[in-house]
């Protein structure tokens, strides 16, 4: 059975950083239902073989205008990012879903919440945020996460400024070249919070490359693998 599809009208462009661009888009037929931390498939005519699906996270929480924003980096030779950087204010996309099981721990929420993102995996994240922080009574949350290059940090300001805002929520910004020395560079800055506090929520978003090696480290010291909620990409 084919998946429901919409189309939906690019209303922005905006480029968040030197690689990563963001769209905010209007479905056509109806709202999208989702939760934070979901994503949605877009079929692209692009590539040997179309329609390519692609998987983009949503960036913020549902809108009464039933506007949602997705997020993506420029991939060199990529099928889809190249297809997407060309598309301006006003042309359409096709989309299905919202689909992923990668959502915050149901409410009330009795430990702290340990976000560890790589790069664009910070996109799902930053949707939770918004939404359990949109009052003043957010959990305690913790939020570690690597770019590739300094001017490569998603959301870095609105990040400070919520940590500022909400007492309880931390932000820990990094930045690691490589996959490898990111995992290092996270396994390092993970050890004493597994070693010397009481169990957390573990949420790790970025690529297979990122995730497999913390989410082992995490077992090892303790967590059960179904603890350890995971999003992965590429």
């Amino acid at each position: 059975m084919a998946e429901p599809t919409q189309s939906a009208t690019i209303l922005s462009v905006t480029d968040l950083t030197p690689d990563v661009r963001q769209l905010i888009i209007l479905p056509t037929s109806q709202k999208l239902s989702f939760l934070p931390g979901q994503w949605v498939s877009l079929k692209l005519p692009t590539g040997p073989k179309p329609p390519l699906n692609r998987a983009y996270s949503l960036a913020t929480p549902p809108s009464p205008s039933g506007e949602i924003t997705l997020v993506f980096d420029r991939v060199p030779q990529g099928l889809g990012s190249g297809y997407l950087y060309r598309l301006r204010a006003g042309d359409k996309v096709f989309l299905s879903g919202p689909y992923g099981r990668f959502v915050p721990p149901p409410r009330p929420i009795d430990r702290e919440i340990l976000f560890v993102t790589r790069y664009t995996g910070l996109v799902p994240v930053r949707c939770m945020l918004k939404d359990l922080y949109a009052t003043r009574h957010g959990p305690d949350a913790l939020l570690i996460a690597v770019a590739p290059t300094e001017d490569e940090l998603l959301y870095h300001h609105e990040l400070l400024s919520l940590a500022v805002m909400r007492p309880s929520f931390r932000y820990l910004p990094l930045v690691a070249s490589t996959e490898e020395s990111a995992v290092e560079l996270m396994i390092s800055m993970i050890r004493p919070l597994v070693e010397n506090v009481p169990k957390m929520h573990p949420m790790l978003c970025g690529t297979k490359a990122f995730v497999h090696p913390l989410r082992q480290y995490l077992v090892e010291t303790g967590y059960d693998r179904k603890e350890v909620k995971t999003e992965m990409y590429g």
